[in-house]
């Protein structure tokens, strides 16, 4: 998994003044602890991803969730009890899978290296080895975080929803410490994604008094749209792909955006901001800039919320 030239300066630059400000990440972490962890790591999200080719989004969607909701601490992985109901149970976490590929790495990595490796950190390279498995850039994950033991469901409703607006995405992104470029960067997460027709079916009938469809659609997009998700909707499962290239991570989604095929209303809403348009645009026309702070934001949401006074979990479900 060799790095591109073209961004490691910057990503070099980035590691260096977190590992500044916040000692307790360090990209050696484990190299006399466990040395092998993330080859250990990489051959199971392989593994997984060559069996079904939706685990990319889908860890790469849990590792979002994970540091929107108390930081980068896995309390995603918690199982919910008779007496607490756990993130994944929360409503926006309800359509997250493939835990299993993160509990088959730890098995394997509590083998290897007993009592070592946090099950956050775990998710953390999961989540970048996903995307360099699907074409996408690389980067350095800094490591060294420890696994929370509290999980709420409650507290996922503070997730963004695909009906924010760019000022609601803005303010949701700035509480965790990420910019409006990070906002922008990070939605590029979506190339792999896939949506339920109930995520964004509000756009497609009825949205105005004036406006049968979200006129922010391209118009054949909208009817293709309602071909997938119609009325009554008898199938949970429709729904349609982020971008038309939905297993190689690139810069399509951002093509769609700006012909009007923003399947989400927050993601069209990028468009329509003169905050991040600008953003969008750049990273339509080159892909290689898109790449590049790709890698660099993701270093910075792997850093939101680490959590300094957790514990090392045995099996990333339960607390010890």
């Amino acid at each position: 998994m060799a790095f591109q030239i073209s961004y490691s300066l910057t990503i070099l630059l980035i590691i260096f003044g977190i590992s500044q400000s916040r000692a307790i990440l360090d990209s050696l972490y484990y190299q006399k602890t466990c040395p092998q962890a993330e080859n250990i790591i990489y051959q199971v999200v392989r593994n997984a991803t060559t069996y079904d080719p939706k685990v990319p989004a889908r860890i790469l969607r849990m590792f979002f969730h994970d540091c929107f909701v108390r930081g980068c601490d896995a309390s995603v992985l918690l199982d919910s009890t008779t007496k607490n109901e756990a993130e994944k149970d929360g409503p926006p976490n309800t359509s997250l899978a493939a835990f299993y590929v993160i509990d088959d790495a730890k098995t394997k990595l509590e083998k290897a290296c007993p009592r070592t490796v946090s099950c956050a950190d775990t998710l953390a390279i999961a989540a970048r080895d996903v995307v360099v498995l699907s074409g996408g850039p690389n980067w350095v994950v800094l490591k060294g975080r420890k696994d929370g033991r509290i999980s709420r469901a409650n507290e996922t409703l503070t997730l963004p929803a695909p009906s924010f607006n760019t000022s609601q995405l803005i303010q949701s992104f700035s509480q965790r410490g990420l910019t409006t470029k990070d906002l922008v960067t990070l939605s590029g997460g979506h190339t792999l994604g896939f949506s339920h027709c109930s995520s964004f079916e509000a756009r497609l009938r009825n949205f105005s008094k004036i406006h049968d469809f979200d006129p922010n659609l391209n118009p054949q997009f909208a009817q293709d749209l309602k071909t997938k998700c119609p009325k009554p909707n008898r199938d949970g499962s429709a729904g349609h792909f982020l971008d038309s290239t939905q297993s190689v991570f690139d810069n399509d989604y951002y093509k769609r955006i700006v012909g009007g095929e923003g399947v989400f209303l927050s993601d069209q809403s990028m468009l329509l901001d003169y905050r991040t348009r600008w953003i969008v645009e750049a990273f339509a026309r080159d892909q290689s800039s898109f790449f590049g702070e790709f890698a660099a934001s993701m270093v910075k949401l792997g850093n939101v919320g680490v959590n300094e006074n957790g514990e090392v979990r045995v099996n990333c479900r339960v607390v010890n």
